[in-house]
């Protein structure tokens, strides 16, 4: 028994009216209307509109290979798209805005700005040395005096200063105190908002 191979079909897709091309979405729409037999056989309304399926198809490729760059690379032939013309629908809906935080309505009502992005770095630029560094940490400006080797004395402050401890060690010693206090105010603000939950 021999076996007959189907025959070819053109590769050439002509139709009254062109397609319309959208080769980011690999989409071809035909404009022209559809003539679909009117007998009432299921299978020749689905051969009917095989053919149709085959011609759009057909004529998609076409394009593509017309039209798109082709380049060869180790994994085998690849065809660049263009970018999608076609506006598509989104699958969700839009979502809903959320509600503004006490801090939001608050900072709105007082008329506080976030921080910019250069507020929120740590460097800024030192006039006396003429170079950037950092506002804390090591090397910071924070520090700046604590290492001097003179040192200037307020009279007031060397008065009111406790027995045994130096004016050198007082710019560090008030750091390390706002340090401490920051945190019992954190430890404060934390204990309040588990209360109130």
């Amino acid at each position: 028994m021999a076996i007959t191979e189907a025959p070819k079909l053109p590769v050439a897709v002509n139709k009254a009216t062109p397609y319309n091309f959208d080769l980011g979405l690999l989409l071809a729409t035909d404009p022209n209307p559809v003539s679909l037999p009117t007998a009432t056989s299921s299978d020749e309304l689905e051969q009917a509109l095989a053919e149709v399926a085959r011609d759009g198809t057909q004529a998609l490729i076409n394009q593509l290979l017309t039209t798109c760059p082709i380049s060869s690379t180790t994994d085998g032939v690849a065809l660049s798209l263009p970018g999608a013309t076609t506006p598509l629908p989104r699958e969700k809906p839009l979502p809903t805005p959320k509600a503004m935080t006490k801090w939001q309505k608050f900072a709105a009502k007082k008329g506080i700005a976030p921080k910019t992005r250069e507020q929120r770095r740590n460097i800024t630029f030192d006039e006396e040395s003429g170079i950037w560094r950092p506002k804390w940490g090591h090397g910071g400006l924070n520090k700046k005096g604590e290492d001097a080797p003179i040192v200037e004395v307020d009279m007031k402050k060397e008065r009111e200063a406790k027995e045994g401890t130096s004016i050198r060690a007082a710019g560090r010693r008030e750091r390390k105190e706002n340090v401490r206090r920051n945190e019992r105010m954190q430890r404060r603000n934390e204990r309040a908002a588990e209360q109130k939950r």
